[in-house]
């Protein structure tokens, strides 16, 4: 019997994909991590241990057959594999980016448990559908038969565009609606270069384009074009995610100076692009020579100061209201940071601006402490009395989060119920909102949420819609 190519745990240890340095990535928005070679990453996947009960596909999102590609890895059956991964996820190489394996499917790997450090999932998971795309193995959807039914989705972010592969594969007519000139949302200009070099989107964009997808860019959906989408199409799915960015009520809060996170990450990957981008060359969305405060503790905050160090800031700081333990973004992309040179605050809050005329001058900070847990047994941050200070600064940085616009009214149509919170109402598993023939995935039912988990509500979303297709087509046969 042959050897057993997995179980290699024991002997071989983990070993990321080759780091640039600091000092030399730093200076480009070029993706910091290298690619695995082939024999690396076979090595790598072979450390996977087979798992009965593999935690890692059950906390994924997707529930990636991750046991299953890692072992046809190993045995040098790539193009296998690349099958198994697409077969549950539309966008493997993003996800291999962007995705917190840290706490997903890396942070539940069994042997990481057991102290032998986790399988590098995410780095085989790039390495393997990059090298589909490569080898051409990644083709246009060229459906076994067209369909007479329509679909029309509002928003070209990865719950949209993951609902339009589906659909098109089964041979229904898709068209994106998207208030960009470029498909991808976030994915393109929401998060910079150096996690999700722009070309990986594009050609994602591209292979559905081909594939008979129609896109209407540079789209505003008021009222009455949401009538006349729903009028054309046989079902309409809302994917627009969430854009507006949550706002300090402080003292100052206007003054020049103080920017959205969104507005300065867009500016930054326009640029990216070659276009003209009049705030960023006039310096307001520019980190250059500046002395940089974000505030904010997750993903969005540090793509910002990342940006910044790269835009070329004199220093750039960060600003928290809890402790490391307790920040909601990867802990892998605050090491990054740290490498890059960014200070981290813990503990602090602002408290409003300073100001020199209109422009900003400075934060004032109040430092906290953690006191009693809440029910959830996570500590609310408590003010520590005299203890302010001011963090100078020549830009501030608001990454706070970012909630819905108000759909109903944006709509014209009253009746699409809403939550509390704003997001869309929507059934789940399947997306069915109140408004008929209607639907909604990711981050505007969700709230902010993962790009992974609006990928799975794009899939769920198109497969029911296509079980409705089916059965209404079912009963006009009979």
């Amino acid at each position: 019997m042959a050897d057993n190519p997995m179980l290699k745990f024991v002997s071989v240890a983990r070993d990321m994909p080759q780091k640039r340095e600091a000092t030399v990535r730093k200076t480009d928005f070029n993706e910091i991590y290298a690619e695995y070679a082939e024999q690396k990453a076979q090595e790598q996947s072979a450390r996977c241990s087979q798992c009965g009960v593999p935690y890692c596909q059950s906390h994924c999102p997707l529930h990636n057959n991750i046991p299953d590609w890692l072992k046809l890895t190993a045995e040098g059956r790539l193009k296998e594999a690349y099958e198994v991964s697409q077969a549950t996820n539309t966008f493997p190489e993003i996800c291999g980016r962007i995705c917190p394996q840290d706490r997903l499917c890396e942070g539940n790997c069994v042997i990481e448990q057991s102290g032998h450090g986790t399988v590098t999932i995410g780095s085989v998971e790039k390495y393997i559908t990059d090298t589909a795309w490569e080898q051409g193995w990644v083709q246009p959807i060229t459906p076994t038969q067209e369909r007479t039914e329509s679909v029309g989705i509002i928003g070209a972010g990865p719950g949209g565009l993951a609902a339009a592969d589906v659909l098109r594969r089964a041979g229904v007519q898709v068209t994106i609606y998207d208030r960009y000139d470029r498909a991808g949302g976030l994915l393109t200009y929401g998060i910079p270069g150096f996690k999700l070099e722009k070309d990986v989107v594009m050609r994602r964009n591209d292979q559905l384009e081909q594939s008979g997808v129609q896109f209407e860019l540079n789209c505003d959906v008021d009222a009455d074009k949401f009538a006349d989408i729903r009028a054309k199409h046989d079902a309409v799915i809302i994917a627009i995610g969430v854009y507006k960015s949550r706002d300090l009520a402080l003292p100052n809060a206007n003054a020049q100076g103080v920017v959205k996170a969104l507005d300065f990450l867009t500016a930054s990957n326009r640029k990216s692009f070659g276009d003209a981008v009049e705030s960023f060359d006039s310096g307001a969305l520019n980190a250059e020579g500046k002395r940089v405060v974000v505030i904010g503790g997750g993903d969005t905050a540090m793509d910002c100061v990342r940006t910044s160090v790269r835009q070329g800031a004199t220093s750039v700081k960060c600003l928290y209201r809890r402790d490391r333990a307790n920040m909601p973004g990867s802990q892998r992309e605050v090491q990054n940071a740290e490498e890059e040179g960014v200070i981290f605050e813990w503990l602090s809050a602002p408290k409003g601006f300073t100001t020199s005329g209109d422009s900003v001058a400075g934060v004032m900070v109040q430092k906290m402490r953690l006191g009693a847990p809440d029910a959830t047994g996570r500590q609310a941050p408590e003010l520590i009395e005299g203890a302010d200070y001011v963090e100078d600064a020549d830009l501030v940085i608001q990454a706070l989060g970012f909630e819905p616009e108000n759909l109903p009214t944006m709509f014209g149509n009253p009746d699409l119920e809403i939550t509390r919170w704003g997001t869309v109402k929507a059934e789940f598993t399947t997306g069915k909102t109140a408004l008929d023939g209607v639907y909604a995935v990711g981050d505007i039912v969700r709230g902010a949420s993962l790009v992974v988990w609006a990928i799975r509500d794009g899939r769920d979303c198109a497969d029911a819609i296509l079980s409705g297709m089916n059965d209404t087509a079912q009963i006009a046969a009979e």
